[in-house]
């Protein structure tokens, strides 16, 4: 057995980086409990394993008395000075209590040591490979489903693909191949537990990466995302090359790449927007493909009033607002979108004028005759008088069509 214990320490020792000291005193606590199992002892109880020959030994602490009245925990002093010549009454001594039959114990406790020592060493070691890995896609076979959970086979390994962050009606299978993006490691009793993700906006951006090699080579750099999975993302991208169209390289030739990750995604769509220094033309371009007459940004509390032609308004608020509340999220800013007609009346309102007024205000005025040339006057200092008196003074309550405010901090890289 002796030669056995040592073969398979060293074995574990070169292959699974455990060390054989950790091993040895493993198995002497084991041992301890083995001992006391087995033999009903109740006494402080040691075990050493000679780290040379391997020859196990059982020690027990025994308190010297005259008269014996419990053998486990008392030993006479005419027993216990056959160990220590010297010990006196109410000394305690640490005598070897070895049971013959104490070494096929022994080989099946260092068995089941080595086999728990084994399960713990392979647990750290695949925790150590995945902590590295969180924030990067991986591949695995969808495995089984717990409840609405799907379990997904790493290979060495099982991920944990929770309910929330699947792609709403995406519906998976047995065997089937899936990509995931992994969001957290976590040591349990059980082992490394891996949560993986489809759902979160990194996926987005580590699929870019991988489809696209002027992402991954640092040419085109991803500035900003934002999200609504199974429905529709914003990617907001910059290129330091004047050479490079950023936007032109993540679609790809005939809009193969984009449209290679929607397959991915489910059919996500997803819009991509140049990045800008300036707030005006960014978020502009966030709302695309809406087109943008103007922006007009607010002096401290970050809100941004977007006007649109009429026929643009619908299509910059997107269904259910979903365009507005992404361009939103991707930006930082909060988003007040009206159309042209709307943003007129807001003004007139502003400086208490109707479109009654504004009409009014048209008929007084007098015609235009370009007489310049024979009373020598310039054609653009005409002057248009209004009497103040005519226009009401009451002012009409604002009317604000859609305001989208970022629900969270845009998902940007640094």
């Amino acid at each position: 057995m002796n030669k056995e214990l040592f073969a398979a320490l060293d074995s574990l020792e070169k292959e699974k980086g455990i060390s054989k000291e950790v091993l040895f005193e493993a198995l002497e606590v084991a041992l301890v409990s083995a001992y006391k199992r087995n033999f009903q002892s109740a006494s402080a109880v040691s075990v050493n394993i000679d780290r040379e020959t391997g020859e196990i030994k059982v020690f027990s602490q025994l308190k010297v008395v005259e008269d014996v009245e419990s053998d486990q925990q008392e030993v006479s002093l005419y027993e216990a000075r056959v160990y220590d010549p010297h010990c006196q009454i109410g000394d305690t001594v640490e005598m070897d209590v070895t049971p013959k039959e104490f070494g096929r114990i022994a080989a099946q406790t260092a068995k089941q040591v080595v086999i728990q020592r084994i399960r713990e060493a392979e647990r750290e070691l695949i925790f150590e490979n995945f902590v590295d890995r969180t924030e990067e896609i991986i591949t695995g076979l969808v495995r089984r489903f717990e409840q609405r959970n799907v379990i997904i086979d790493l290979g060495r390994t099982e991920a944990v693909l929770p309910v929330d962050e699947q792609i709403p009606y995406e519906r998976y299978r047995q065997g089937e191949r899936v990509k995931t993006y992994i969001v957290d490691v976590k040591k349990t009793t059980k082992g490394p537990q891996i949560i993986v993700s489809r759902t979160h906006t990194g996926f987005l951006k580590r699929l870019f990466e991988m489809e696209v090699p002027e992402i991954f080579e640092g040419i085109v750099e991803i500035k900003a995302a934002a999200r609504e999975a199974g429905h529709r993302s914003k990617l907001a991208v910059f290129s330091n090359n004047n050479d490079i169209d950023p936007v032109g390289a993540c679609v790809g030739p005939k809009g193969s790449r984009v449209q290679a990750i929607s397959n991915e995604l489910k059919g996500e769509k997803i819009d991509i927007i140049k990045w800008s220094e300036e707030s005006e033309e960014y978020i502009a371009n966030a709302l695309s493909p809406a087109k943008v007459a103007s922006v007009i940004l607010g002096s401290d509390n970050k809100m941004a009033t977007v006007v649109v032609p009429d026929s643009q308004l619908s299509l910059a608020i997107g269904k259910e607002g979903q365009n507005a509340r992404l361009a939103a999220k991707i930006t930082g800013w909060k988003i007040d979108i009206s159309s042209e007609t709307q943003f007129t009346e807001k003004s007139l309102s502003a400086i208490g004028l109707s479109d009654e007024n504004a009409e009014e205000l048209d008929e007084r005025q007098e015609p235009f005759v370009d007489d310049s040339e024979s009373t020598g006057a310039d054609s653009s200092e005409i002057a248009v008088e209004v009497n103040e008196e005519d226009g009401p003074d009451n002012e009409v309550e604002e009317d604000s069509k859609a305001i989208a405010e970022p629900e969270e901090d845009p998902v940007t890289d640094d």
